[in-house]
């Protein structure tokens, strides 16, 4: 699929469509005279804009089925730089999913290329079938990321917060620079007594070893 089913109108009356998008920027598919196009799903998007218009793309495909038509839609996953990109995961899921099947690829970039370490390319293709059952309303799955700070959990133990307050600090800190860190935490806003019970926990977990009075750092072990 390139950029043309951005910009081209998808026949409609469909009962059954096949679609199997550019994998991000992983292999460009660049026609010599349409390089560069802003619209081409191979080119050199960043991952937010690519999964945008491949949710265009999609939504495109899904309008143009007859009701009680099926969109088949193949895709991969990509690691780039160290970081794993999940397609399926990240995009719009239009439609009921009737079925989701895993696939061995063949003939993969990371299949070619020999890794140090414990690295485990990727090997499998991800294949959704979507069916449309209604003519004017579409269920529409999406999967928003958001930052949260763990501190905010109820259910975080005490030695947790601890262990996570002392990574922040460098392995090793003074009381009142955990008293600091932990303070915001629901935890500690739910009970008046939880300075007490910082020293408490620092006293009986092994994660935690006392340096000198007062101060406490990470165990090794």
């Amino acid at each position: 699929m390139g950029w043309n089913a951005l910009i081209d109108e998808i026949p409609s009356g469909n009962d059954f469509t096949f679609s199997h998008p550019a994998y991000w920027d992983i292999i460009s598919y660049n026609q010599e005279n349409q390089r560069n196009h802003p619209d081409d799903l191979s080119n050199n998007l960043s991952y937010e804009v690519f999964i945008a218009k491949l949710n265009k793309v999609n939504s495109k495909i899904y309008q143009a089925l007859v009701n009680g038509g099926r969109h088949a839609f193949l895709v991969g996953d990509v690691r780039k730089k160290g970081k794993y990109y999940s397609i399926i995961k990240d995009m719009a899921w239009i439609g009921d999913v009737e079925i989701h099947l895993i696939k061995s690829q063949h003939n993969t970039v990371s299949g070619r290329k020999n890794y140090k370490g414990t690295f485990i390319p990727i090997a499998h293709e991800h294949l959704l079938i979507f069916r449309k059952n209604q003519i004017w309303t579409v269920p529409v799955k999406l999967t928003k990321t958001i930052e949260f700070d763990l501190r905010a959990f109820e259910n975080m133990t005490w030695r947790d917060l601890i262990q996570g307050a002392l990574e922040y600090l460098g392995g090793k800190s003074d009381l009142a620079s955990l008293y600091g860190i932990i303070a915001p935490s629901k935890k500690a806003k739910n009970n008046k007594h939880w300075q007490e019970k910082i020293r408490q926990t620092l006293q009986i977990h092994n994660n935690f070893e006392p340096v000198q009075r007062g101060i406490w750092k990470l165990s090794i072990a």
